[in-house]
């Protein structure tokens, strides 16, 4: 909002109205040392088009012609520009929480669209209308499992990312869950030997992510098949949903949790983003947040309710099958309108894009250094061993404006300090992965050389 600026002509009306002389009555409750009575050491005012300068110098300050390979769970995509165009509009920018239908179809038949085309991308047969984001996601289909079988454990595959699973931590802390965590093999993906061995009577779920933090995509048809030999339910986490576009569905999955934020929403510091959960129609009424519904209106017209989940869900934490009371709305207009845009033929174009890219890329590092993992199919990410220290390495990139890879060894310690995740998207030129291939040739000797 503009600042709207008093007259005197309308501060003596406004100090008449309230009983007082002057602006120093409504003060005189404050003792004398305590008030300032001298101007403000402050810079002049200035007006509006010096300020909006001033903010323009500041900006030229920050990062600008950089390229950047972090992906790791947080992914640079195109937006389109139609996706704020529309976002921004006052009917979805303030909408009100949508428990009057009357008032709120337009925002309900956004969130139904969402949840179709969630459900078309992940092969499951309903899907809520979003989550906070991929980890609190992934936390709620754990403990959504539990209710679902009775059971109270849980095993998750050590290549879920290592930040969702301490937010899945923090929540199974306090709802009593064990959980028991299963490596990976030589090939990146999870250890189908030792998995078979942590499954017992007593697990309610397994949970996979695929493709998963080292970019590998994982057995799900397998895995799915021997969860269910011991009656638990298998829970698949998507951190790039943009690999839907080329990798299989995981239908064979019991719940998917997802983030979608590749999905038009911006890089913004850690958020908002948007999680969402998908699951077999039979385990509808355990799935936490928001579910809207297509009916029918006294004179047969089609309109969108929210249905199933009642207010409870949301003000009554005790009666309620989850503590999230809201969904990310806004955000996940972005993902429908994104979704809407590209359609089936376009997204499936994008992510072939992105592992074209990934390939490229690959293949350019991997002159140089080590790719690890590579005997497994996988999307856009891949795990590079450098001949120096992965932070070393990443050091000198920068003075080349590169970003380098994300250093894995403060969560896999045992790959060593050399290892590092990097990615390639269809915002990646060919130009900047053929510079960042001639900085890391150029790099590692000199790092060697200071060893």
């Amino acid at each position: 909002m503009r600042y709207l600026p008093k007259s005197p002509a309308d501060r003596e009306e406004m100090l008449a109205a309230i009983g007082v002389d002057s602006i120093d009555d409504l003060f005189a409750t404050i003792p004398a040392e305590y008030q300032l009575t001298r101007d403000l050491n402050i810079p002049r005012q200035h007006s509006e088009s010096e300020i909006i300068e001033r903010f323009r110098e500041f900006a030229e300050n920050n990062a600008t012609g950089y390229a950047s390979f972090l992906g790791a769970g947080v992914y640079r995509h195109y937006k389109p520009v139609i996706i704020d165009s529309l976002v921004l509009r006052g009917e979805f920018l303030t909408s009100y929480t949508p428990y009057q239908p009357e008032i709120s179809q337009g925002t309900l038949q956004a969130m139904f669209e969402f949840q179709t085309m969630i459900c078309e991308l992940t092969g499951m047969e309903i899907a809520n209308a979003s989550m906070y984001d991929g980890s609190t996601g992934a936390a709620e289909a754990m403990m959504m499992a539990v209710r679902v079988t009775g059971r109270d454990r849980a095993v998750i595959a050590r290549t879920v990312h290592p930040e969702y699973r301490e937010v899945i931590a923090t929540y199974a802390q306090h709802q009593e869950i064990p959980s028991t965590e299963v490596g990976y093999g030589p090939d990146g993906r999870v250890d189908m030997a030792a998995l078979d061995a942590a499954i017992t009577s007593e697990t309610a779920c397994v949970m996979i992510q695929s493709p998963n933090f080292f970019g590998t995509i994982e057995d799900v048809a397998a895995i799915a098949e021997m969860a269910h030999a011991r009656g638990a339910l298998l829970i698949v986490s998507i951190a790039e949903a943009v690999s839907l576009g080329v990798v299989k569905p995981p239908a064979e999955a019991d719940i998917v949790s997802m983030e979608a934020q590749s999905f038009g929403v911006a890089l913004s510091f850690g958020g908002p983003y948007c999680g969402v959960i998908a699951c077999k129609e039979k385990f509808l009424r355990q799935m936490p947040g928001r579910i809207v519904g297509e009916t029918k209106d006294m004179d047969g017209k089609r309109g969108y309710v929210l249905t199933l989940s009642t207010r409870e869900q949301h003000i009554r934490r005790e009666k309620a099958t989850s503590n999230i009371c809201t969904n990310q709305a806004l955000v996940a207009m972005m993902v429908t309108i994104f979704l809407t845009v590209y359609g089936k033929q376009g997204l499936r174009e994008l992510a072939e894009h992105n592992l074209a890219k990934a390939v490229y890329l690959k293949g350019a590092l991997g002159a140089d250094a080590k790719v690890l993992f590579d005997s497994a199919p996988r999307f856009h990410e891949f795990v590079l061993e450098t001949p120096s220290g992965a932070a070393e390495t990443n050091e000198a990139l920068l003075a080349q404006k590169i970003i380098g890879g994300l250093p894995l060894e403060k969560w896999y310690p045992e790959l060593g300090p050399n290892a590092s995740l990097w990615c390639a998207t269809e915002i990646t030129t060919r130009k900047q992965m053929d510079a960042a291939a001639d900085a890391l040739r150029a790099v590692v000797p000199a790092e060697l050389a200071k060893a």
